[in-house]
């Protein structure tokens, strides 16, 4: 298991990209900080809050084998901390835990709807067999 996080700009908030793989499937969770957090609040919201986390579905990827020439992993660990936002796997898997979500909130909403007319119906006829009752 690999666990990542990084922590990025994004006007105007702050924002925390969380990505596990696990068993070469990858899942991804966003969290907004607001203002600029230190390594502390960081640290902290780690530790108290990880396993609070609604990740997305995981998708496949393929991992690489590590390299083993010291100089390069050197300089992969340097490309690593100068770059800044998420990757492009990462930002798919956020794309299709937002789509989830949205097709969840539109179920919801619709079932919402059709009780709240079935409801209106009903009154509407237990209204109308009340006008035909009479006094």
């Amino acid at each position: 298991m690999k666990a990542s996080l990084t922590v990025y700009f994004e006007d105007p908030f702050w924002v925390g990209v969380f990505e596990r793989i696990e068993d070469r499937k990858l899942s991804v969770c966003k969290v907004t900080f607001g203002a600029e957090p230190k390594d502390y609040d960081v640290l902290d919201f780690v530790l108290h809050h990880y396993y609070e986390l609604a990740f997305s579905t995981a998708i496949e990827i393929e991992t690489r084998q590590a390299a083993d020439n010291p100089k390069r992993r050197n300089r992969n660990a340097r490309k690593h901390l100068e770059n800044t936002g998420i990757g492009t796997k990462s930002q798919q898997a956020l794309q299709r835990q937002r789509e989830e979500m949205k097709t969840e909130r539109r179920q919801i909403s619709r079932e919402e709807r059709e009780a709240e007319a079935q409801r209106r119906f009903e009154m509407k006829q237990a209204k109308k067999k009340e006008k035909r009752r009479g006094h």
